[in-house]
């Protein structure tokens, strides 16, 4: 058997409606804000449970858009060190500064670590919902936001669909940034997505990723934008997989539970539990690995041996150890201990919408003879 790493899956029926809608996009000649555009921004601000969506081309820039629309020139943005390096390059980009905080156990953001980093230069935090499961910390990290006057931004790149407490990903913070990259559990091909309840965000979202136009159609920049709009060709695929994501979403949580039930039997590997009161949409199925195992020979073996691709890790390298932040003289090796064992230790196994439940069992079947 040869199980990649992730399979991007649009039905046949897909396909073909699709290709009816791009010619009709391509006869209309409006190919951006359109009808597309602003349907994929209803039916997603409806779905999060958020009153105002903004479609944009890719979740970096929704991240951004945010970023600039809350005002953090000169001013510090604690995130966590476990992210894509697009979280922290956000906030630099915005005229921003980041700070640096570690991760809990479950791979995401320290509570206490987010208190101890607040000073009088603070404005906000980023909590990433990694590998697709809502954060359980964001009640807590919320609570601490509240308290200090600070906002909290999600970035939910991995999160559709996932809930806490049967809320949705998106909903928790001022904003919520969703990515639509081909790796995604739904994907407009390149694509990004603002939540928010903020009518004021909002409507700055709207100018900003439009070159600061105060309208589509007029010539009067109010604000300093960028070409960060969604094409109505990508607004119709995003919207097509849309239409998929519950199915989805339930064929990875299948997944996940045989996944669960095997590696309870599998020594060396432990699965990061989902929160009891949240659902992961499984963008991710993280395990940490035993201390002395070799990630890498670990990878190779099941690769060459058995066929079976592990998915990217979330991440690799911690941020504060990439050339990019270690150069602006940031923190070193050893600030960051929780963060920097998680992203030694753990592993992504494969997960996608059409894994059937054999090759499953045949990833934890090779895993078995690996880690032994």
């Amino acid at each position: 058997m040869n199980i990649p790493a992730a399979k991007i899956y649009f039905p046949p029926e897909d396909r073909r409606d699709l290709a009816q809608q791009i010619e009709g996009i391509l006869a209309s000649g409006q190919l951006t804000l359109g009808k597309y555009g602003k349907e994929f921004e209803e039916r997603f601000a409806e779905f999060t449970g958020t009153a105002h969506a903004v479609c944009v081309n890719s979740g970096t820039s929704a991240l951004e858009i945010i970023l600039r629309s809350l005002g953090v020139k000169d001013a510090t943005v604690i995130v966590p060190t476990n992210t894509f390096f697009a979280t922290p390059a956000s906030v630099i980009h915005a005229g921003g500064r980041v700070r640096f905080v570690d991760a809990s156990p479950n791979l995401d953001m320290d509570p206490a670590a987010v208190d101890r980093a607040i000073d009088r230069t603070t404005k906000g935090v980023i909590l990433v919902h990694i590998g697709g499961a809502v954060a359980p910390q964001v009640r807590e990290i919320r609570e601490i936001c509240g308290d200090r006057g600070l906002f909290l931004v999600e970035d939910a790149a991995h999160a559709h669909g996932s809930t806490l407490g049967g809320r949705k990903a998106g909903s928790f913070g001022v904003a919520g940034a969703f990515s639509f990259y081909p790796t995604k559990v739904m994907t407009s091909g390149e694509g990004g997505m603002i939540t928010t309840d903020d009518k004021k965000l909002y409507d700055q979202a709207l100018v900003l990723r439009d070159q600061g136009k105060a309208g589509f159609l007029g010539n009067i920049h109010t604000g300093m934008g960028y070409n960060w709009r969604m094409s109505e060709i990508h607004a119709a695929i995003g919207l097509s997989q849309f239409r998929r994501l519950g199915e989805f979403i339930a064929a990875r949580r299948r997944i996940a539970a045989i996944y669960d039930r095997e590696l309870a039997g599998i020594p060396d590997i432990t699965p990061i539990p989902v929160d009891p009161s949240g659902e992961s949409n499984y963008y991710k199925y993280c395990a940490l690995l035993a201390d002395g195992k070799d990630r890498a020979a670990v990878k190779q073996e099941l690769r060459e041996k058995h066929g079976v691709s592990l998915s990217g890790e979330v991440y690799e390298l911690p941020c504060h150890l990439q050339p990019v932040f270690k150069e602006g003289g940031g923190p070193g090796e050893g600030q960051f201990p929780v963060a920097e064992d998680l992203c030694r230790r753990h592993v992504c196994l494969p997960v996608y919408a059409t894994m059937k439940d054999e090759e499953a069992r045949y990833v934890t079947d090779a895993l078995r003879k690996v880690l032994a």
